[in-house]
């Protein structure tokens, strides 16, 4: 597509991963431009990025004063974008995880669709060097959620996404109050229920390219007791995770 498109990459000590990734990007997508959105990483990230941005028009940076979560970064990525007229807002991880060569599949599936999930469970998605642990661990809270918030999508927690802009402003991410492993969760889940148009594209998702992982399984605990309490108050009732005025835009 011929959109104007941007990758929002979020960073916290990212400083030996992010030139690699960048770099893959630009080859992969040339016509895609990069958001760093860097939440004063100590180890000299946010320098890092400057320093690229300053050699490569494509990149921008949006620097952040303290680390806030996953959510708020993604959150102030996508307002930054969609302030500088971008129509496709990618998310991304900066850790390598989430492969470049994958963006142009999804990017064509919008041609159709409001919202693209690179979908590890997809067919013909795959996870590279997981433990039967953590496999596990993902594809139950995927199924988890999907099962209690009735979301039809196969892969719920996956950070790998594409969104029209438009379809965006429906969503309203300002009014995402989860910032961490929940945020994919209840994105999705405001997705779904504002009628958006949802696609699935197989993706194959990497372990990271250096570092460790901030995933842990207190996090995911914490994610699906949150899903546990929003399935009951909507059956309930009680609860609604979509302000209605978005709901009725939707609609029309």
């Amino acid at each position: 597509m011929s959109q104007r498109t941007v990758v929002v990459l979020p960073t916290y000590n990212e400083i030996e991963s992010l030139p690699e990734v960048v770099g893959r990007l630009r080859a992969e997508a040339p016509d895609v431009d990069v958001l760093i959105v860097d939440d004063a990483s100590p180890d000299g990230t946010g320098e890092l990025a400057d320093l690229l941005a300053s050699r490569m028009p494509q990149v921008r940076v949006l620097h952040r004063a303290e680390k806030q979560g996953l959510g708020p970064a993604y959150i102030a990525g996508f307002a930054e974008a969609a302030a500088l007229g971008y129509e496709v807002i990618v998310q991304s991880d900066a850790d390598g995880s989430h492969r470049p060569e994958d963006l142009p599949a999804m990017l064509s599936a919008l041609d159709s669709a409001d919202v693209v999930i690179g979908s590890r469970w997809a067919a013909g998605g795959a996870v590279e060097r997981w433990s039967a642990g953590r496999y596990l661990l993902s594809r139950a809270g995927s199924l988890y959620a999907g099962l209690l918030l009735r979301i039809p999508n196969k892969d719920i927690t996956g950070g790998y996404r594409a969104f029209r802009t438009e379809a965006l402003r429906r969503i309203a991410p300002e009014q995402v109050t989860s910032r961490g492993y929940c945020f994919q969760i209840e994105m999705l889940d405001r997705a779904v229920r504002t009628g958006c148009r949802i696609a699935e594209v197989p993706i194959t998702f990497d372990d990271r390219l250096h570092g460790e992982s901030k995933m842990s399984g207190r996090i995911v605990f914490e994610a699906l007791r949150q899903v546990t309490r929003w399935g009951i108050e909507r059956r309930s009732g009680k609860g609604d995770r979509v302000d209605a005025t978005h709901a009725e835009v939707a609609r029309v």
